[in-house]
């Protein structure tokens, strides 16, 4: 049998569970999840590994309309998602309503020349009759290539979307290594898991406002000290985010430091540090260096003229 392999996009509304959906076929956590929309700032690559085939699964920031720079540069994320793919998958909550988000997605992913899925997301939530109305009504909007209705968080359905998915894909060689489950390098996996367990401690006026960059990623024979600061917008988050005692920081430290040491395979120290940083949102500066695509990029350019 021929080796397949292939690169596939998957995109949809704020909370549709992309991310969800890329860690279950995945098989490891790669991207954060909470129940907070716009948890995914980032494109985000897992990567699927079986005997026939190599799926590179991209997971993106929920499809919005910009309001700040911030916005901006997870839209910009989106597009550049779309480049050198195979197939797009547009995932939809099916437990849902049909609104004005699922028409601005549906406007967003005509600009894709290629087969486009539908995964009606959710289904373990939804009595069966309902779905047909709703694919009838997803039908009328766009013509998809093919249509799943799916459960990300069970599994249900995502047997036959993943063979769905390889009747698409070309014959080629892997593009990665085939123990290799993610393309983000370990200093941005860590600071995206202490965003995820700072998100699900805080209340709803928080989580938008918090952003988490490494400071120091030093590894050693057996241990890995990381040094990392939570950004947030007000006194009054920092607050929130320290807890009484500092007993909220203390378990957003000490839940992200196990999850990073079983990634890791390694002991961890991590030390976390909460700094406010006003309407950080609008900061270029500080939203480029949540990028780690761009901050690669440019040190690929700084290299280049350092060798010139």
């Amino acid at each position: 049998m021929a080796f397949k392999s292939g690169f596939l996009a998957i995109v949809g509304r704020p909370n549709a569970g992309k991310s969800t959906l890329v860690n279950k076929l995945v098989g490891q956590k790669v991207a954060i999840v909470s129940p907070k929309p716009q948890t995914t700032r980032n494109r985000i690559q897992g990567i699927v590994n079986r005997d026939d085939a190599q799926m590179v699964l991209i997971d993106t920031p929920g499809i919005h309309k910009p309001e700040n720079v911030l916005s901006r540069m997870m839209m910009d994320e989106l597009s550049r998602s779309l480049d050198g793919i195979d197939i797009l998958s547009l995932i939809v909550d099916a437990a849902a309503d049909f609104g004005a988000g699922d028409r601005f997605s549906l406007a967003w992913i005509k600009r894709f020349r290629g087969p486009v899925f539908l995964l009606l997301n959710k289904v373990d939530r939804v009595k069966k009759l309902l779905l047909l109305p709703l694919i009838d009504r997803y039908q009328r909007e766009f013509e998809f290539a093919e249509i799943y209705p799916i459960s990300a968080l069970t599994g249900e359905g995502c047997f036959d979307l993943v063979n769905g998915w390889l009747g698409r894909l070309p014959e080629a060689p892997p593009p990665f290594p085939a123990d290799q489950f993610t393309d983000q390098p370990e200093r941005f996996l860590a600071a995206e898991i202490v965003r995820e367990k700072a998100i699900l401690a805080t209340r709803d006026e928080v989580p938008h406002s918090i952003a988490v960059l490494v400071d120091t990623f030093d590894e050693r024979k057996d241990l890995v000290h990381i040094r990392a600061t939570i950004y947030v917008e007000r006194e009054g988050q920092k607050g929130i985010l320290i807890g009484k005692e500092g007993a909220t920081a203390k378990k957003i430290g000490t839940q992200a430091r196990k999850e990073i040491e079983s990634i890791l395979g390694a002991h961890v120290f991590l030390e976390l540090t909460v700094r406010v940083q006003p309407n950080w949102r609008q900061n270029s500066h500080l939203v480029r260096q949540l990028d780690w695509h761009r901050q690669l990029e440019e040190l690929g350019e700084l290299q280049d003229v350092e060798r010139t």
